[in-house]
Protein backbone atom coordinates (compact mmCIF):
# COMPACT_ATOMS: atom_id res chain seq x y z
CA UNK A 1 0.00 0.00 0.00
CA UNK A 2 1.35 3.42 -1.03
CA UNK A 3 2.25 5.96 1.61
CA UNK A 4 -0.31 8.65 2.37
CA UNK A 5 0.60 12.06 0.93
CA UNK A 6 0.05 15.58 2.22
CA UNK A 7 -2.08 16.36 -0.85
CA UNK A 8 -4.39 13.42 -0.13
CA UNK A 9 -4.83 14.53 3.48
CA UNK A 10 -5.65 18.10 2.47
CA UNK A 11 -8.15 16.83 -0.12
CA UNK A 12 -9.99 14.89 2.57
CA UNK A 13 -9.85 17.79 5.03
CA UNK A 14 -11.40 20.05 2.40
CA UNK A 15 -14.65 18.18 3.12
CA UNK A 16 -14.65 19.29 6.77
CA UNK A 17 -16.81 22.37 7.23
CA UNK A 18 -15.42 25.42 8.97
CA UNK A 19 -16.92 27.11 12.04
CA UNK A 20 -20.60 28.06 11.59
CA UNK A 21 -20.57 25.86 8.44
CA UNK A 22 -18.86 28.63 6.45
CA UNK A 23 -16.55 27.13 3.83
CA UNK A 24 -14.11 24.36 4.71
CA UNK A 25 -11.12 24.37 7.02
CA UNK A 26 -8.58 24.09 4.16
CA UNK A 27 -9.87 26.90 1.96
CA UNK A 28 -10.19 29.12 5.03
CA UNK A 29 -6.50 28.62 5.78
CA UNK A 30 -7.12 26.99 9.16
CA UNK A 31 -4.95 23.90 8.61
CA UNK A 32 -1.25 24.08 9.47
CA UNK A 33 1.49 22.33 7.53
CA UNK A 34 0.63 18.62 7.43
CA UNK A 35 3.40 16.41 8.75
CA UNK A 36 3.39 12.66 7.96
CA UNK A 37 5.70 10.05 9.47
CA UNK A 38 5.23 6.30 9.19
CA UNK A 39 1.72 6.98 7.78
CA UNK A 40 0.78 8.83 10.97
CA UNK A 41 -0.58 12.30 10.28
CA UNK A 42 0.11 15.37 12.44
CA UNK A 43 -1.40 18.84 11.99
CA UNK A 44 -3.16 21.61 13.87
CA UNK A 45 -6.24 23.72 13.20
CA UNK A 46 -6.05 27.43 13.99
CA UNK A 47 -9.25 28.82 15.52
CA UNK A 48 -10.22 32.10 17.22
CA UNK A 49 -8.85 32.08 20.75
CA UNK A 50 -12.19 32.94 22.32
CA UNK A 51 -13.86 29.93 20.64
CA UNK A 52 -11.22 27.26 21.26
CA UNK A 53 -13.32 25.23 23.73
CA UNK A 54 -16.47 25.59 21.65
CA UNK A 55 -14.77 24.29 18.50
CA UNK A 56 -13.40 21.04 19.99
CA UNK A 57 -15.96 19.05 17.88
CA UNK A 58 -14.30 20.53 14.78
CA UNK A 59 -10.96 19.02 15.84
CA UNK A 60 -12.63 15.66 16.54
CA UNK A 61 -14.31 15.67 13.11
CA UNK A 62 -11.04 16.45 11.32
CA UNK A 63 -9.18 13.74 13.23
CA UNK A 64 -11.88 11.16 12.57
CA UNK A 65 -11.91 12.05 8.86
CA UNK A 66 -8.15 11.59 8.48
CA UNK A 67 -8.07 8.37 10.52
CA UNK A 68 -10.66 6.90 8.14
CA UNK A 69 -8.32 7.33 5.16
CA UNK A 70 -6.93 4.09 3.70
CA UNK A 71 -3.33 3.59 4.78
CA UNK A 72 -3.45 6.04 7.71
CA UNK A 73 -2.19 4.40 10.91
CA UNK A 74 -3.14 7.26 13.21
CA UNK A 75 -3.67 10.99 13.47
CA UNK A 76 -2.71 13.64 16.02
CA UNK A 77 -4.79 16.77 15.54
CA UNK A 78 -4.70 19.77 17.86
CA UNK A 79 -6.40 23.13 18.09
CA UNK A 80 -4.21 26.24 18.23
CA UNK A 81 -5.49 29.70 19.02
CA UNK A 82 -3.45 32.56 17.64
CA UNK A 83 -4.27 36.17 18.39
CA UNK A 84 -3.03 39.32 16.75
CA UNK A 85 -0.35 41.32 18.50
CA UNK A 86 -1.77 43.99 20.76
CA UNK A 87 -5.18 42.37 21.15
CA UNK A 88 -6.47 41.52 24.58
CA UNK A 89 -5.64 38.00 25.72
CA UNK A 90 -8.60 35.62 25.95
CA UNK A 91 -9.85 34.79 29.44
CA UNK A 92 -8.25 31.69 30.90
CA UNK A 93 -10.70 28.84 31.45
CA UNK A 94 -10.87 27.57 35.02
CA UNK A 95 -8.76 24.39 35.05
CA UNK A 96 -9.81 21.26 36.82
CA UNK A 97 -8.15 20.88 40.19
CA UNK A 98 -5.11 18.60 40.01
CA UNK A 99 -5.54 15.25 41.63
CA UNK A 100 -4.36 15.04 45.20
CA UNK A 101 -1.07 13.22 45.50
CA UNK A 102 0.44 12.16 48.76
CA UNK A 103 4.13 11.69 49.38
CA UNK A 104 5.92 9.52 51.84
CA UNK A 105 9.14 11.53 51.57
CA UNK A 106 8.38 14.47 53.79
CA UNK A 107 7.51 16.85 50.96
CA UNK A 108 4.08 18.29 50.29
CA UNK A 109 2.78 20.56 47.54
CA UNK A 110 0.29 23.20 48.55
CA UNK A 111 -2.41 23.65 45.95
CA UNK A 112 -4.47 25.90 48.18
CA UNK A 113 -5.87 29.24 47.06
CA UNK A 114 -6.12 31.03 50.38
CA UNK A 115 -3.57 33.73 49.53
CA UNK A 116 -3.10 35.84 46.40
CA UNK A 117 -0.42 34.63 43.98
CA UNK A 118 2.99 36.25 44.09
CA UNK A 119 3.21 39.31 41.90
CA UNK A 120 -0.54 39.96 41.87
CA UNK A 121 -1.37 43.63 42.37
CA UNK A 122 -4.19 44.81 44.66
CA UNK A 123 -7.42 45.27 42.77
CA UNK A 124 -6.43 42.89 39.96
CA UNK A 125 -8.62 39.85 39.31
CA UNK A 126 -7.08 36.67 40.74
CA UNK A 127 -4.79 34.77 38.39
CA UNK A 128 -5.82 31.27 37.41
CA UNK A 129 -3.75 28.35 38.60
CA UNK A 130 -2.09 26.32 35.87
CA UNK A 131 -3.64 22.85 35.66
CA UNK A 132 -1.31 20.15 36.92
CA UNK A 133 -0.93 16.59 35.70
CA UNK A 134 -3.07 14.14 37.67
CA UNK A 135 -0.95 11.91 39.87
CA UNK A 136 2.25 13.90 39.30
CA UNK A 137 3.77 15.74 42.26
CA UNK A 138 6.57 18.12 41.30
CA UNK A 139 7.44 18.99 37.68
CA UNK A 140 10.99 20.26 37.27
CA UNK A 141 12.69 21.59 34.14
CA UNK A 142 16.32 20.81 33.25
CA UNK A 143 17.50 23.58 30.96
CA UNK A 144 20.58 25.17 29.42
CA UNK A 145 21.29 28.40 27.60
CA UNK A 146 23.00 26.61 24.71
CA UNK A 147 23.38 23.16 23.21
CA UNK A 148 26.34 20.85 23.68
CA UNK A 149 26.68 21.18 27.46
CA UNK A 150 25.37 17.69 28.27
CA UNK A 151 21.93 18.79 29.42
CA UNK A 152 20.05 15.66 28.28
CA UNK A 153 22.65 13.34 29.81
CA UNK A 154 22.32 15.32 33.04
CA UNK A 155 18.51 15.20 32.90
CA UNK A 156 18.42 11.42 32.44
CA UNK A 157 20.95 10.71 35.18
CA UNK A 158 19.24 13.22 37.48
CA UNK A 159 15.95 11.38 36.96
CA UNK A 160 17.65 8.06 37.65
CA UNK A 161 19.36 9.58 40.69
CA UNK A 162 16.02 10.75 42.10
CA UNK A 163 14.68 7.25 41.51
CA UNK A 164 17.71 5.65 43.17
CA UNK A 165 17.00 7.88 46.17
CA UNK A 166 13.59 6.27 46.56
CA UNK A 167 11.26 8.43 44.46
CA UNK A 168 8.80 7.57 41.68
CA UNK A 169 10.09 9.38 38.62
CA UNK A 170 9.22 10.00 34.97
CA UNK A 171 10.98 11.98 32.25
CA UNK A 172 9.48 14.06 29.45
CA UNK A 173 11.70 14.89 26.49
CA UNK A 174 10.51 18.38 25.54
CA UNK A 175 13.13 18.84 22.82
CA UNK A 176 10.76 18.46 19.86
CA UNK A 177 13.42 19.17 17.24
CA UNK A 178 16.26 17.07 18.67
CA UNK A 179 14.96 14.44 21.08
CA UNK A 180 17.74 12.55 22.89
CA UNK A 181 15.91 10.57 25.57
CA UNK A 182 15.05 7.52 23.37
CA UNK A 183 18.74 6.91 22.66
CA UNK A 184 19.95 7.77 26.17
CA UNK A 185 17.46 5.31 27.68
CA UNK A 186 17.85 2.75 24.87
CA UNK A 187 14.12 2.71 24.13
CA UNK A 188 12.77 1.80 20.68
CA UNK A 189 9.30 1.21 19.30
CA UNK A 190 6.08 3.18 19.43
CA UNK A 191 3.97 3.94 22.51
CA UNK A 192 0.51 2.38 22.70
CA UNK A 193 -2.64 4.47 22.66
CA UNK A 194 -5.25 3.46 25.22
CA UNK A 195 -8.70 4.88 25.88
CA UNK A 196 -9.66 8.53 25.23
CA UNK A 197 -6.52 9.36 23.20
CA UNK A 198 -4.34 8.70 26.24
CA UNK A 199 -0.86 7.35 25.46
CA UNK A 200 0.93 4.77 27.57
CA UNK A 201 4.50 6.00 28.25
CA UNK A 202 7.52 3.96 27.28
CA UNK A 203 9.73 2.62 30.08
CA UNK A 204 13.27 1.47 30.81
CA UNK A 205 15.38 1.29 33.97
CA UNK A 206 12.15 1.85 35.90
CA UNK A 207 11.68 5.33 34.37
CA UNK A 208 8.48 6.21 32.55
CA UNK A 209 9.39 8.27 29.50
CA UNK A 210 7.72 10.20 26.70
CA UNK A 211 9.41 11.81 23.70
CA UNK A 212 8.60 12.94 20.19
CA UNK A 213 11.42 10.56 19.26
CA UNK A 214 9.05 7.66 20.02
CA UNK A 215 6.49 8.96 17.52
CA UNK A 216 8.66 9.79 14.50
CA UNK A 217 11.73 8.24 12.94
CA UNK A 218 15.10 9.34 14.34
CA UNK A 219 16.21 10.90 11.05
CA UNK A 220 12.97 12.80 10.44
CA UNK A 221 13.33 16.59 10.40
CA UNK A 222 10.67 18.26 12.55
CA UNK A 223 9.91 21.43 10.60
CA UNK A 224 7.19 22.82 12.87
CA UNK A 225 6.16 26.33 13.79
CA UNK A 226 5.47 27.45 17.34
CA UNK A 227 1.77 26.52 17.63
CA UNK A 228 2.43 22.95 16.51
CA UNK A 229 5.30 22.61 18.97
CA UNK A 230 3.15 23.94 21.79
CA UNK A 231 0.29 21.57 21.02
CA UNK A 232 2.53 18.51 20.73
CA UNK A 233 4.31 19.36 23.97
CA UNK A 234 1.12 19.80 26.00
CA UNK A 235 -0.30 16.56 24.61
CA UNK A 236 2.85 14.64 25.56
CA UNK A 237 2.52 16.12 29.03
CA UNK A 238 -1.21 15.88 29.73
CA UNK A 239 -2.42 13.05 27.51
CA UNK A 240 0.04 10.44 28.80
CA UNK A 241 -0.81 7.88 31.49
CA UNK A 242 2.02 8.86 33.83
CA UNK A 243 0.44 7.21 36.87
CA UNK A 244 1.59 8.26 40.34
CA UNK A 245 4.92 10.08 40.23
CA UNK A 246 6.76 12.08 42.87
CA UNK A 247 8.75 13.94 40.22
CA UNK A 248 8.47 14.47 36.47
CA UNK A 249 11.78 15.65 35.01
CA UNK A 250 11.41 17.69 31.81
CA UNK A 251 14.43 17.74 29.49
CA UNK A 252 14.06 21.15 27.85
CA UNK A 253 15.58 22.12 24.50
CA UNK A 254 18.49 24.57 24.71
CA UNK A 255 17.82 28.28 24.60
CA UNK A 256 14.79 30.41 25.46
CA UNK A 257 12.21 29.68 22.75
CA UNK A 258 8.64 28.46 22.30
CA UNK A 259 8.96 25.32 24.42
CA UNK A 260 10.40 27.16 27.41
CA UNK A 261 7.69 29.82 27.28
CA UNK A 262 4.95 27.20 26.88
CA UNK A 263 6.22 25.26 29.89
CA UNK A 264 6.57 28.38 32.01
CA UNK A 265 3.17 29.78 31.05
CA UNK A 266 0.99 26.67 31.06
CA UNK A 267 2.64 24.12 33.35
CA UNK A 268 2.97 24.38 37.16
CA UNK A 269 6.74 24.07 37.26
CA UNK A 270 8.07 23.54 40.78
CA UNK A 271 11.49 24.73 39.69
CA UNK A 272 14.29 24.67 37.13
CA UNK A 273 17.80 23.19 37.09
CA UNK A 274 20.32 25.00 34.88
CA UNK A 275 23.17 23.00 33.29
CA UNK A 276 26.32 24.78 32.15
CA UNK A 277 29.96 24.05 31.47
CA UNK A 278 32.61 26.13 33.30
CA UNK A 279 33.82 28.41 30.52
CA UNK A 280 32.70 32.02 30.21
CA UNK A 281 30.91 31.62 26.85
CA UNK A 282 28.65 28.86 28.18
CA UNK A 283 27.93 30.86 31.32
CA UNK A 284 26.87 33.87 29.24
CA UNK A 285 24.18 31.72 27.63
CA UNK A 286 23.25 30.11 30.95
CA UNK A 287 22.56 33.58 32.35
CA UNK A 288 19.93 34.10 29.65
CA UNK A 289 18.12 30.94 30.73
CA UNK A 290 18.34 31.97 34.37
CA UNK A 291 16.96 35.43 33.54
CA UNK A 292 14.07 33.89 31.59
CA UNK A 293 12.99 31.60 34.43
CA UNK A 294 13.18 34.47 36.88
CA UNK A 295 11.12 36.68 34.59
CA UNK A 296 8.33 34.10 34.42
CA UNK A 297 8.58 33.42 38.18
CA UNK A 298 9.80 29.82 38.03
CA UNK A 299 12.02 29.08 41.07
CA UNK A 300 15.63 28.22 40.33
CA UNK A 301 16.60 24.99 42.09
CA UNK A 302 20.26 25.50 41.24
CA UNK A 303 23.09 25.17 38.74
CA UNK A 304 25.01 22.04 37.72
CA UNK A 305 28.53 22.44 36.34
CA UNK A 306 28.83 19.68 33.75
CA UNK A 307 32.16 18.66 32.15
CA UNK A 308 33.65 20.41 35.17
CA UNK A 309 37.02 18.70 34.75
CA UNK A 310 38.51 15.79 32.81
CA UNK A 311 39.79 12.64 34.48
CA UNK A 312 42.35 10.75 32.38
CA UNK A 313 41.25 7.10 32.24
CA UNK A 314 44.83 5.73 32.35
CA UNK A 315 46.38 7.87 35.09
CA UNK A 316 43.38 9.33 36.88
CA UNK A 317 45.01 12.75 36.55
CA UNK A 318 42.66 15.71 36.51
CA UNK A 319 42.69 18.33 33.74
CA UNK A 320 40.57 21.53 33.79
CA UNK A 321 39.98 21.56 30.04
CA UNK A 322 37.17 24.14 30.10
CA UNK A 323 38.41 26.00 33.14
CA UNK A 324 36.84 25.16 36.47
CA UNK A 325 34.46 26.65 39.02
CA UNK A 326 32.71 29.10 36.70
CA UNK A 327 29.25 27.74 37.40
CA UNK A 328 29.85 27.69 41.16
CA UNK A 329 30.99 31.32 41.05
CA UNK A 330 27.97 32.26 38.96
CA UNK A 331 25.62 30.54 41.40
CA UNK A 332 27.18 32.46 44.30
CA UNK A 333 27.02 35.71 42.35
CA UNK A 334 23.30 35.48 41.60
CA UNK A 335 22.31 33.81 44.86
CA UNK A 336 21.08 30.40 43.69
CA UNK A 337 22.20 26.99 44.97
CA UNK A 338 25.18 25.25 43.40
CA UNK A 339 24.12 21.64 42.94
CA UNK A 340 27.42 19.99 42.08
CA UNK A 341 30.21 19.28 39.61
CA UNK A 342 30.02 16.44 37.08
CA UNK A 343 33.39 15.45 35.55
CA UNK A 344 33.99 14.77 31.88
CA UNK A 345 34.80 11.06 31.77
CA UNK A 346 35.06 8.47 29.04
CA UNK A 347 32.74 6.26 31.09
CA UNK A 348 29.85 8.74 31.16
CA UNK A 349 30.21 9.41 27.44
CA UNK A 350 30.40 5.74 26.41
CA UNK A 351 27.51 4.65 28.62
CA UNK A 352 25.34 7.54 27.43
CA UNK A 353 26.01 6.71 23.78
CA UNK A 354 25.16 3.05 24.48
CA UNK A 355 21.87 3.94 26.17
CA UNK A 356 23.09 2.61 29.52
CA UNK A 357 23.35 5.75 31.72
CA UNK A 358 25.84 5.48 34.56
CA UNK A 359 23.34 5.76 37.42
CA UNK A 360 21.53 2.66 36.10
CA UNK A 361 24.45 0.64 34.71
CA UNK A 362 27.11 1.42 37.34
CA UNK A 363 25.10 2.46 40.41
CA UNK A 364 28.05 2.07 42.82
CA UNK A 365 30.50 4.01 40.65
CA UNK A 366 31.90 7.46 41.40
CA UNK A 367 29.88 9.18 38.64
CA UNK A 368 26.61 7.63 39.78
CA UNK A 369 27.31 8.83 43.31
CA UNK A 370 27.75 12.40 42.04
CA UNK A 371 24.39 12.31 40.22
CA UNK A 372 22.64 10.84 43.29
CA UNK A 373 24.07 13.63 45.44
CA UNK A 374 22.86 16.24 42.94
CA UNK A 375 19.43 14.56 42.93
CA UNK A 376 19.33 14.72 46.73
CA UNK A 377 20.12 18.45 46.67
CA UNK A 378 17.42 19.06 44.02
CA UNK A 379 14.84 17.20 46.12
CA UNK A 380 15.87 19.19 49.20
CA UNK A 381 15.50 22.44 47.27
CA UNK A 382 12.00 21.39 46.22
CA UNK A 383 10.94 21.38 49.87
CA UNK A 384 8.91 24.51 50.57
CA UNK A 385 8.47 25.44 46.90
CA UNK A 386 5.01 25.37 45.37
CA UNK A 387 3.88 25.77 41.75
CA UNK A 388 3.33 29.40 40.75
CA UNK A 389 0.33 30.84 38.87
CA UNK A 390 0.80 31.39 35.17
CA UNK A 391 2.47 34.70 34.32
CA UNK A 392 1.00 36.78 31.54
CA UNK A 393 3.38 36.47 28.57
CA UNK A 394 2.36 38.87 25.80
CA UNK A 395 4.26 39.46 22.58
CA UNK A 396 3.76 42.94 21.17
Amino acid sequence: MADVTKEEVLAVLAKVRGPDLEGDIVSRGMVSDVFISDNKVYFSITVPAARANELEPLRVAAERTVKAMPGVKGALVTLTADRKAGSAPPPRPQPAAPAAHSHSHGHAHDHGHSHPPQGQQPGQPPQREKPGVPGVGAIIAVASGKGGVGKSTTAVNLALGLQANGLRVGILDADIYGPSVPRLLKITGRPQQIENRIIKPMENYGLKAMSMGFLVDEETAMIWRGPMVQSALLQMLREVAWGDLDVLVVDMPPGTGDVQLTMAQQVPLAGAVIVSTPQDLALLDARKGIAMFRKVEVPLLGIVENMSYFLAPDTGKRYDIFGHGGARSEAERIGVPFLGEVPLTIDIRERSDAGTPVVASDPEGASAKIYREIAARVWAELGGLTPRPAPAIVFE
